[in-house]
């Protein structure tokens, strides 16, 4: 490997730093922000559908791309999450499956 691999300039460290400090702000605004907002029934239940619908939106098209094994690794993910209550065990289970499948060939 060359040296020229692993030097950095002022204008990456500048990157960083900018990203680093973007990164927080929207963080804290966000926090800030919520701060502002009546949480009343309706925006309870807009935030607890938030992780469903942000899980849906970037696995789903996700697996439908790997085919039949990671549609059936999903679909085991959520079945074992329903029965369980824990990610660990449907990200277990969802993972075992897809891999048995495309073991299998399919």
């Amino acid at each position: 490997m060359s040296q020229d691999a692993f030097s950095q300039d002022a204008f990456t460290w500048t990157i960083i730093l900018i990203s680093a400090v973007v990164t927080y702000a929207l963080r804290a605004g966000g926090y800030w922000l919520m701060g502002h907002v009546a949480l009343t029934p309706r925006v309870r239940r807009g935030l607890e559908a938030l992780p469903g619908s942000i899980f849906i939106a970037t696995a789903l098209p996700l697996a439908v791309k790997a085919g039949a094994p990671g549609m059936a690794g999903a679909a085991a993910t959520a079945l074992a999450m329903w029965l369980t209550g824990k990610e660990l065990y449907g990200l277990a289970a969802g993972l075992a499956t897809a891999a048995g499948l495309r073991a299998l060939g399919f």
